[in-house]
């Protein structure tokens, strides 16, 4: 029999979590706030933690003072073909390293982990040649090309992939099934809690990015949503009440991808629990 935890014990316990809760959500609650000040509350001096007179008109002149439909439209299609491209590659690599053998496996994918140890930092300078020998700079090419797959996604998914019992893809390979088929039919199935979490990882990770459009972007239209709220940057001071809005706004497609795949994500925690 498990010990009850006294009720002094849960009573911090708790407390621990809710203090832990609160310091998670407090930038964001603030920056929500944030998002509806006048400009003279943004500037006062103290933090305005509730507005006085709620400014909803902030969400809707961002649209007017910038053309933040390209740059809400450019940051969803970047990140949603280079998700796209993950949930597709990733677990096809993840898959070969799980479940095939080959010269050189080891070493192999000991490189491919390798790569997460060198900075983007040192890669950037090398990708930008690349992406302008290639006559990609200000393109969505240059955008997504270079992160169509990922070390960790394929980690993940090998990590994932390689419990899975074997006797499912020879009994398929006995009915006649294709090698692409036994990735396609079985294994991709069985493995849409691991897909849900790399969707939402990726997803997340490239809406936000901001070096990389940094610096292969340089014309009004091509810039994602991250490099646009810049423009509320001026000389002398930044316009926070519009740059908080647009951020909030940046934040809805990540709230709603999670939305979708918790259930996926939450399944995946509980069967990972059982093994």
């Amino acid at each position: 029999m498990t010990e009850r935890s006294s009720p002094a014990a849960s009573v911090l316990r708790y407390g621990l979590l809710l203090v832990a809760v609160g310091i998670t959500i407090l930038p964001f609650l603030y920056m929500v706030s944030l998002s509806l000040q006048t400009e003279a509350e943004t500037f006062a001096g103290v933090p305005v933690i509730i507005p006085e007179i709620p400014q909803w008109r902030n969400y809707v002149d961002i649209w007017d003072l910038a053309p933040f439909a390209r740059f809400l439209l450019n940051s969803l299609l970047v990140a949603s073909v280079i998700t796209l491209s993950h949930l597709f590659f990733d677990p096809l690599a993840g898959y070969v390293f799980a479940k095939y053998e080959f010269p050189l496996k080891q070493v192999l994918f000991l490189m491919i982990l390798g790569t997460l140890m060198i900075p983007f930092f040192v890669r950037m300078i090398p990708l930008y040649v690349m992406m302008a020998d290639f006559g990609w700079l200000n393109s969505y090419q240059a955008l997504v090309t270079p992160f169509m797959m990922s070390a960790y996604g394929i980690f993940l998914m090998r990590q994932f992939i390689q419990p899975l019992p074997s006797e499912l893809i020879d009994a398929a390979r006995l009915d006649g099934a294709t090698e692409f088929g036994i990735y396609w039919k079985i294994i991709l199935p069985l493995c849409k809690p691991a897909l849900a979490t790399l969707a939402l990882l990726t997803f997340v990770f490239q809406i936000n990015e901001f070096i990389w459009p940094l610096i292969i972007v340089n014309t009004t239209e091509m810039r994602t949503m991250t490099i646009g709220l810049t423009l509320f940057n001026q000389e002398y001071f930044t316009q926070w009440q519009y740059t908080a809005a647009g951020a909030i706004v940046l934040f809805v497609p990540s709230l709603l991808l999670f939305l979708v795949t918790q259930r996926y994500i939450v399944r995946g925690i509980t069967l990972s629990g059982m093994k």
